[in-house]
């Protein structure tokens, strides 16, 4: 096995336990680390396994919790926002997508640090924007999470609904997302299936340790951990694109 195999595993701690205590945010950390190690194709096929295992971890972790009804409003479009990703994967100019993605993802995670939420819950139509955005983003940039969590944050949640319900979307994404890939090819090569070996029990390791850290997050401090990690998350993906 590749050393290269060990540090990717240790990538895939690191995302994992940031996934576990916000339920998003993996890829965004996870992949523009791995790319100074391989090719990011291979980033992209690896660790849709690892956030495979890891939305399964969490998203199956409190079904009860989640809100169905929240769920069943994005599914619909974040199979649509896949199926569009898809396409956009071979023929979009992913320089000027992601450099304005970022921007945005930072510009919202500075609003709401600086503004908290107290007020109206937003209306569930913006359930349609956030699936079909998240489709995209999934599969292009292998991070759908950010337009779920931008929605959800604003639903006025308790913090285990919040979580259960982010982690139900994010499982969605994130298998559509690795149909998609295996459908493309990119999950053929042995050479990921090996390097999964290594990272997806690191990944696994991860979420233990980010569940003892959640139970003693109260929502104030979980909310803004959730705007800390979208405002690194659009300056790695600006530090990505530049």
């Amino acid at each position: 096995m590749s050393p290269d195999f060990f540090y990717l595993a240790g990538i895939a701690f690191l995302g994992a336990l940031v996934f576990g205590i916000t339920g998003f945010g993996a890829a965004l950390i996870t992949i523009p680390l791995a790319t100074h190690l391989v090719p990011l194709r291979f980033a992209l096929a690896l660790f849709v396994l690892v956030d495979l295992a890891c939305a399964l971890r969490v998203g199956l972790e409190n079904p009860k919790n989640a809100v169905r009804a929240e769920w069943m409003r994005l599914v619909p479009m974040i199979i649509a926002g896949t199926a569009v990703g898809v396409t956009l994967l071979v023929n979009l100019p992913r320089q000027a997508a992601t450099i304005a993605l970022g921007v945005f993802i930072i510009l919202y995670a500075l609003y709401a640090l600086k503004t908290p939420h107290v007020g109206k819950p937003v209306s569930s139509r913006w359930a349609w924007l956030a699936g079909f955005a998240g489709g995209i983003t999934s599969t292009v940039f292998g991070a759908g999470g950010p337009p779920y969590v931008i929605y959800l944050s604003r639903r006025g949640l308790a913090q285990a609904r919040l979580r259960a319900t982010l982690g139900f979307a994010t499982l969605t994404s994130i298998s559509l997302r690795a149909v998609a890939f295996l459908l493309t090819g990119l999950l053929l090569d042995s050479r990921i299936w090996l390097a999964a070996l290594a990272a997806v029990p690191a990944a696994l390791i991860g979420i233990a340790v980010a569940r003892r850290i959640y139970a003693r997050v109260s929502r104030p401090l979980l909310m803004k951990l959730i705007y800390l990690v979208l405002l690194g998350s659009g300056i790695s993906l600006l530090a990505r694109s530049l």
